[in-house]
């Protein structure tokens, strides 16, 4: 299961420190939700640079999904082109945890903090990555994710899990499943289930916990009865 935070982090911004503007790490298929952890393995020298400069800042980055499955919104274009299409919702991570490895790669995690509205994009920063204005209001309520409440059908979920596990052939602590809060749950679950990008950009843009309860159960007995949806697209 994801790591989940507990309670307000000390040292995550109040609304009125979030940046106007971040860089964005597109990839597709990935998913960082409010109150969820993210670790990722950074290599290419962009996104080296990326990190390097949030880290001397307000170490936060945006991430968001090409607007096509499968794609990588960063490469570049051919002269007179603009960069390729992402959605436009993200999320915004600040990184908690950073490591370096011997073959220059840097281990990061990120841990979500708010949902925003994709903005004005801004000029490719020298090092090429991309950055992007933020709207972060439509999001405000994202910031109290500790104290939601959610309205989940707990056994329904725990039967649709069971299945899809089973279907999948994939294993897993139920103990940790079992004793972890709906809200948690949910968050863990959305964020490491192979689900495809277009069921991972509605998971993200679900209204609220409760809603993406909803969705989630629906994509894991769709996925059980071998309707499209849930992980039959995988990244």
């Amino acid at each position: 299961m994801t790591e989940q935070r507990s309670g307000r982090n000390p040292f995550d911004p109040a609304f009125e420190q979030l940046p106007e503007a971040i860089p964005v790490f597109p990839l597709s298929g990935v998913l960082l939700l409010p109150g969820g952890r993210l670790p990722l393995n950074v290599f290419e020298p962009r996104y080296l640079a990326m990190v390097f400069d949030a880290l001397a800042g307000h170490r936060m980055i945006g991430m968001v999904q090409p607007a096509k499955p499968g794609g990588f919104a960063g490469d570049g274009l051919p002269a007179g082109e603009g960069p390729p299409p992402i959605h436009p919702v993200g999320c915004a991570g600040r990184i908690v945890q950073f490591a370096e490895t011997e073959d220059g790669r840097l281990l990061i995690t990120l841990a979500g903090i708010m949902r925003f509205q994709v903005g004005q994009e801004l000029a490719l920063h020298h090092s090429g990555y991309r950055r992007i204005m933020t709207h972060f209001e439509p999001y405000r309520d994202d910031l109290d994710h500790a104290d939601e409440m959610i309205d989940l059908d707990r056994p329904r979920m725990m039967a649709a899990l069971q299945a899809y596990f089973h279907g999948h052939k994939l294993s897993t602590d139920w103990k940790a499943v079992q004793d972890a809060g709906d809200r948690n749950l949910v968050t863990s679950l959305s964020m490491v289930l192979p689900f495809g990008p277009a069921e991972k950009q509605a998971l993200l843009e679900a209204t609220d916990s409760t809603a993406r309860a909803r969705l989630l159960i629906a994509l894991l007995e769709m996925d059980s009865r071998g309707e499209d949806g849930g992980s039959t697209s995988r990244h």
